[in-house]
């Protein structure tokens, strides 16, 4: 199997987009802050199987860490990312530096209000604004039809959602189903982070906010569901319960109407890695 292409410029990565354009080839774009693992795979399947050209990105984005302690400790895994990719295999893997994505004098923020105010932005203050910026520069640079983004981060598949919507960007976005271990655990790069023993716990959260929904569902009030989630949660072993919450799908604004889409949305501490997951109610 041939090494994929890596291109580190906006020059060279548009020589091949340009290319492709003008052959009329449908491009998708797999935004990653590498450290790749199957749920980032089923994203570079899926765009392969709908896109003529697949591009993957690996930039680990220094906008959207709010602790910077976080963005050290952030996996940086390239190779391994590369051989990763050549197994789907994508077309091309864009990794600049970060020079040449905030270039010296760069003063542009992207703020997308509403949506990016509750839970995760409430919680990671600039998180979101670090988000909607890195994305519009990426769609911008890779010239691409199509995004491909997990579910497992709800809020920010909205906020990119919006970000699309309100600014008329030409790209379509696809949500994709998230991908578990076998206990339920989402999968995520923050996760080799837990000790063995953490790991054994952590598919806990999956299982505790599951059972909420189904609570729900049969009836139970939200307040109680959700309460119970956080004490088999506590239970567990987890140190802290930072949010469980029941919000509209789309909005993210507090929901008491089982009639609408709604989405439970969770973080957790465990082993001083910060764990979120979401599911349909």
């Amino acid at each position: 199997m041939s090494p994929l292409t890596i291109v580190r410029t906006v020059a060279e990565l548009r020589a091949h987009t340009r290319a492709w354009r003008a052959a009329g080839q449908v491009i998708g774009v797999v935004p990653t802050m590498g450290a790749l693992h199957d749920g980032h795979l089923s994203l570079a399947r899926a765009a392969r199987a709908e896109c003529d050209r697949v591009i993957t990105t690996i930039f680990i984005n220094p906008m959207q860490f709010n602790n910077p302690d976080d963005l050290l400790k952030y996996p940086r895994t390239e190779e391994a990312d590369a051989a990763l990719l050549a197994t789907v295999p994508v077309d091309l893997i864009f990794a600049p530096t970060r020079d040449e994505v905030y270039p010296e004098g760069f003063k542009t923020t992207v703020s997308v209000a509403g949506v990016s105010e509750p839970l995760e932005g409430r919680m990671r203050p600039g998180h979101f604004d670090g988000v909607a910026t890195v994305v519009s520069k990426l769609f911008g640079m890779t010239m691409a039809d199509r995004g491909y983004f997990g579910q497992k981060d709800w809020q920010q598949l909205q906020v990119v959602l919006r970000l699309v919507r309100d600014l008329n960007m030409p790209v379509q976005i696809v949500g994709c189903e998230t991908i578990r271990e076998a206990d339920g655990l989402a999968m995520s790069s923050r996760n080799v982070r837990l000790t063995p023993e953490g790991r054994a716990k952590a598919g806990v959260l999956y299982t505790a906010i599951t059972a909420a929904a189904e609570d729900i569902r049969a009836g139970q009030s939200d307040r109680m569901a959700i309460r119970e989630a956080a004490e088999a949660i506590r239970a567990a072993g987890f140190e802290r319960v930072e949010y469980i919450e029941l919000r509209d799908a789309a909005t993210l604004m507090p929901s008491d109407d089982p009639a609408s889409p709604r989405r439970m949305l969770a973080a957790c501490w465990l082993d001083g890695v910060r764990l979120i997951d979401n599911i349909p109610v």
